[in-house]
């Protein structure tokens, strides 16, 4: 978990922010963004309901499972749970992309001088190119503004099937697939310093 002291100004996520970065992939940060999209859409669908344990999505630790795998794409689905923080990391030699099917999420990404705050709520999406070192962790979500009364018919909804209502939901994906994720500490000077590098095909630490 990183300290408010060392945050920025909070940032609004937005395609403006993201940067195309080449990398060793045919993949672009445009098309994980897509992928991330589309599967999102699927897991709403319920096409992976059978990858759900029974009982549904955990509620006291995050989960994660792979919706699919080959060597160019890797994608999963992955819940958090207040409390839960991926540490400052980056992806290796990977890009990385999301979109967040329910609840919200904070990241914390080091600019080159401090980390900034960017809050993802339900239905943003982000990219993460070559480089780029950040902690997500689960949020609370925002109190909804008060709206004009209209009748349900008027109200679009998007429900998520049974097995995946409670936690935080996110899509993620990364070409290629991970491989190693090295992990950092901000210092007194406000630098960054790497701690340590683990090789891992995993999107979460177990």
């Amino acid at each position: 978990m990183v300290s408010a002291n060392l945050v920025a100004d909070p940032v609004r996520p937005g395609a403006s922010a993201i940067r195309s970065v080449s990398g060793p992939t045919r993949l672009r940060l445009a098309d994980l963004l897509h992928v991330t999209d589309r599967s999102a859409d699927e897991v709403l669908s319920g096409k992976y309901d059978h990858l759900v344990p029974t009982g549904g999505v955990p509620t006291a630790d995050g989960w994660f499972a792979r919706l699919y795998n080959d060597d160019e794409v890797d994608i999963w689905l992955i819940s958090w749970v207040p409390g839960q923080s991926t540490e400052l990391h980056d992806h290796g030699g990977s890009l990385g992309a999301l979109t967040l099917l329910s609840g919200s999420l904070d990241e914390f990404r080091w600019d080159g001088e401090r980390l900034r705050l960017r809050r993802l709520e339900a239905g943003d999406q982000a990219g993460f190119p070559l480089g780029w070192v950040h902690d997500v962790v689960w949020a609370p979500p925002r109190p909804a503004p008060a709206v004009t009364p209209v009748t349900a018919s008027a109200v679009p909804r998007v429900t998520l099937p049974a097995a995946l209502q409670g936690p935080t939901l996110s899509v993620h994906a990364y070409s290629p697939p991970l491989t190693v994720k090295s992990y950092y500490e901000v210092t007194d000077q406000q630098t960054l310093r790497r701690t340590h590098t683990e090789l891992t095909d995993q999107p979460e630490k177990q």
